[in-house]
Formats: structure tokens, C-alpha cells, sequence
């Protein structure tokens, strides 16, 4: 059986005039989450069953990625459709609100939602991303440019995509191999599935054309962010090379109510690396 197959199931929904590909497994209060770069919905395969038993637990393929649709023009690719995307899911699948979970740019989706629309979440998550005001802090000083210098290579046209896909899509691997912690984390298996969903058709350039967009509208990092009046807990796995902790700090003055748990031996892919730590520190912050 393939790694992508399990107890989930595979469904598409029209949302914001794109058809959004996820996986969904479970009844209940709605748990919508949202994957990073270079993912898809797949790097929640630990939590979907998990949280199965009490939600309806909804993994969607961002625009773009994976099996989801990939608009071919750059300005696709704003944080102002992304929010429109998760509207109209949570909308399509029948719910007024849900439990918003995020990693890496799903995490920096799900923080300008729940700025956007508190009243439709309920409770969010967050798993090794900053708040934006405090990424716009770290993105000013040598040591977070430093770490986040991929960026401004991604800001080129072609050539990106031509080192991602050189052999055989290495750099994929690399990024996870290379980042991990505990590499046996991400089987022959997964990372086959990583690769074969970057080299569907239209899917390298349109997730690279998130960072493009980030960097060329610089004006998401200006912003005057106020205090987010929703429940939130962050999760933050310490070995993070692409995203220093200490961009975590002070987050509690943007959010109110506000909880964070540090995982020391975890990279930046925390919840594939310490999915049972994960889902605890989850289940906790649910009660």
C-alpha cells in the first residue's frame, strides 16, 4: 500500500474559484490544517488518525501544491487569496469556524486568517513559525538574514527551480534529511512522496512564487499588528536552522490567551520528527 494511502480519505472542494485537494478522516468540530514548504497535506500523516477520534480533521493541499491547483500567474500567490482559499473551505465544508493548525507557511496563513476572520477560529495552532510581527523583527538582523538567505535566492527567475530539480529532486531530500534532528524520521518512502509531489506540473514554480511574493510585497512585514483575542498555542521545536527560537519570544504581547511549548530535540519539521510530543501538547491545549 502507499505511504499516501490510510484510514484518510482524498476529496476536492471549489474554494475562491480553485479546486483544493485534502484529506479528511474523522466527524465532528471542524479541524482544518494547513502544511509548509516543501510539503503537502502529508506531513500531517501522525496527526490526522490521532485527532480523527474527536474532530473532523481536514489536510489541505495549499494552492499550488501537491494535487491542489496551481495558477500559473506570480500574483496568484498573495497572502490576501491565501485567506480567501481558507474562507471559503471552512464555508464549502459546512462550518462557521474550526481549529486552525499551522507549520511554516501554513502557519503564516494561519496567523493572518485568524487576524482576519477571529471570529471563525476557535483555537489556533501554530508549529515553528513566528508571530509576523516578530519575523518581521528577526528578518532585520544578520542572524535570522543569514538563515533565511534561500529566500532571496528564490526571488530568481528559473534557476531555483533548475537546483531543486537536479538530481532527481535531490535538494528536497536535503532539506529535510539535512534539517532533521532524528533522520530516521522520514522514511526512503516519505521522501520519495515530498519529491514526487514537487514534480507534478506547475507545482515548483507556484510554491516558490510564495517567497517571491513575500519579499516583493514587503508591506505584509510593515504592518501594524494588533492583539489577536484568540485562543493560541505555539509549538516550537529548538533545532530549528531555518527559524530561530528566539523569534518566539515575546509573541504573548500580540496574542492573549497565549501558550507556548519548546521541544529541544526537534528540527523544524517538529511534527513529523516528535509526532507523539506533538499531538500530547496538543491534546493538552484541546481540554
Amino acid at each position: 500500500m502507499s505511504v499516501l494511502e490510510g484510514t484518510w480519505q482524498h476529496e476536492y472542494i471549489i474554494s475562491n474559484g480553485l479546486r483544493l485537494h485534502y484529506v479528511t478522516q474523522g466527524e465532528g468540530p471542524l479541524m482544518l490544517m494547513l502544511h509548509g514548504f516543501p510539503e503537502f497535506w502529508y506531513s500531517w500523516r501522525h496527526q490526522i488518525p490521532e485527532f480523527a477520534k474527536d474532530y473532523k480533521v481536514v489536510a489541505l493541499d495549499l494552492r499550488g501544491y501537491n494535487d491542489s491547483d496551481k495558477p500559473k500567474s506570480q500574483s496568484a500567490y498573495t497572502m490576501s487569496e491565501f485567506i480567501k482559499d481558507i474562507e471559503g473551505v471552512i464555508k464549502g465544508l459546512g462550518y462557521d469556524e474550526c481549529i486552525l493548525v499551522g507549520h511554516d507557511w501554513g502557519g503564516a496563513i494561519a496567523w493572518s486568517f485568524a487576524y482576519a476572520h477571529p471570529e471563525m477560529v476557535e483555537r489556533l495552532i501554530v508549529l515553528n513559525i513566528p508571530h509576523p510581527a516578530k519575523f518581521a523583527e528577526g528578518f532585520r538582523t544578520p542572524q535570522q538574514l543569514l538563515k533565511s538567505s534561500y529566500m532571496f535566492l528564490f526571488q530568481l527567475p528559473v534557476l531555483p527551480e533548475m537546483l531543486i530539480q537536479m538530481g532527481d529532486y535531490q535538494a528536497i531530500e536535503n532539506a529535510f534529511k539535512g534539517m532533521a534532528v532524528n533522520k530516521s524520521a522520514f522514511t526512503p518512502e516519505d521522501l520519495e512522496a515530498y519529491k514526487d509531489a514537487a514534480a507534478k506540473r506547475g507545482a515548483l514554480t507556484a510554491t516558490l512564487n510564495y517567497y517571491r511574493n513575500a519579499i516583493q510585497h514587503f508591506s505584509l512585514f510593515n504592518k501594524n499588528w494588533g492583539v489577536l483575542n484568540v485562543p493560541t498555542l505555539m509549538i516550537w521545536g529548538e533545532k530549528d536552522t531555518a527559524l530561530g527560537r528566539e523569534l518566539s519570544y515575546g509573541t504573548a504581547t500580540y496574542v492573549n490567551p497565549f501558550q507556548i511549548r519548546y521541544i529541544p530535540d526537534a528540527s523544524h519539521w517538529v511534527q513529523q520528527e516528535k509526532p507523539e510530543l506533538v499531538n500530547e501538547y496538543m491534546r493538552e491545549f484541546l481540554r
